[in-house]
């Protein structure tokens, strides 16, 4: 099998417009869902249900999995008609829908991208019953159970060669296996403060390394007929930015956006995340410090106060700054893996513009 790397018709292509392709994919989503409302509503079924998957997905992402799968289908030789790599764009974007209102209920988060989590919007809907709270959290359970089948109808409905198609199953398979595990590995870590950095690490390879982008630039190359050495590249790039998008991230959840998009939050701090700033912050922590950081992290009822002086701590040890240079070095390293291989051009600039969006300081 022809992998993209040695398509010559691939390397005179022009570049890869990111805005475009966000809106196509957006766009094949929001039909998709459309006619799932309309066959509901003709089965008699709750609309309310649909409503909040095509509502969730409108309020915001940054939608890196969706672009890096078009990406990888580009570096995979793909061109002309992008129906097959759309779907399976727009799978990703449904899964992660599935991800992140299940990972609310299990957090019992508040807020997401700036409003209601899914499960309290719902509790609060049916304020008037005594059982509101389990109302509210099955109900978004079984709405992410939707999306997550929905993604994998679209999945399934490529239109691909049956061989390719196993291809992209086979990739789609590991990345729901990988991201459970790391899902459950986050779970037995709430509220485990200590200095163990590669526990830390090894929770954001599972949930977020290979589910944000590793997999998805596997899933595009794996829809362009991409053979072993891209799907390789993808792994020997994916898996760095893949870590350094989850620290940032980590960093965003603490201190906010450079930008003013997003504000320090206390949600982290309050679960008692296992991040690796904060086993950071434990290793270099004096027996005091350890003392307030176990004191105050995991506190469900953490104020302003408590995160600031938690915050004191952070940068004050040097854990912050560490991070800082985590995410560095884990960004250089993807530029050199890129410089590196044989791609379109046109592939590696989107990449390029990618990675700088993965690990920037914004929301």
């Amino acid at each position: 099998m022809t992998s993209a790397v040695d398509t010559a018709e691939a390397r005179t292509a022009g570049p890869i417009d990111l805005t475009v392709v966000r809106d196509e994919v957006e766009r094949v989503a929001e039909e998709f869902l459309a006619a799932k409302a309309a066959t509901a509503a003709g089965c008699g079924h709750p609309p309310e249900v649909v409503r909040i998957l095509r509502d969730f997905l409108a309020s915001g992402g940054k939608r890196v999995r969706p672009l890096l799968c078009v990406v990888g289908w580009y570096a995979a030789g793909g061109r002309g008609d992008m129906t097959a790599v759309l779907r399976a764009a727009a799978s990703l974007e449904l899964y992660q829908t599935f991800v992140l209102i299940h990972d609310d209920i299990i957090d019992d988060s508040a807020v997401r991208r700036g409003r209601p989590a899914v499960h309290r919007a719902l509790a609060a809907r049916h304020s008037r019953l005594e059982s509101a709270a389990r109302l509210g959290a099955g109900g978004a359970l079984l709405a992410g159970n939707l999306a997550l089948i929905w993604s994998q109808e679209l999945l399934h409905t490529l239109g691909l060669p049956a061989e390719r198609l196993r291809a992209v199953h086979r990739v789609n398979d590991a990345m729901l296996a990988e991201v459970m595990f790391g899902q459950y590995r986050d779970l037995l870590g709430a509220e485990r403060v200590d200095d163990d950095v590669e526990s830390a690490l090894g929770i954001i390879r599972y949930k977020t390394a290979a589910g944000t982008i590793q997999r998805p630039l596997q899933l595009g190359v794996a829809v362009g007929g991409g053979g072993q050495t891209a799907l390789e590249f993808c792994t020997a790039f994916g898996v760095p930015l893949g870590e350094a998008f989850q620290l940032r991230d980590d960093l965003l959840d603490v201190y906010g956006s450079a930008d003013g998009s997003s504000d320090p939050g206390l949600n982290d701090l309050r679960e008692g995340k296992h991040t690796v700033l904060m086993a950071l912050a434990m290793r270099s922590a004096t027996a005091a410090q350890r003392v307030r950081l176990r004191a105050l992290v995991g506190r469900a009822d953490l104020d302003e106060g408590g995160a600031a002086e938690i915050r004191g701590v952070l940068g004050s040890t040097g854990a912050r700054d560490a991070v800082e240079q985590m995410i560095s070095a884990r960004y250089h390293q993807c530029l050199g893996v890129l410089d590196a291989a044989p791609l379109p051009p046109a592939a590696a600039t989107a990449l390029r513009e990618l990675a700088v969006t993965a690990t920037q300081y914004t929301a």
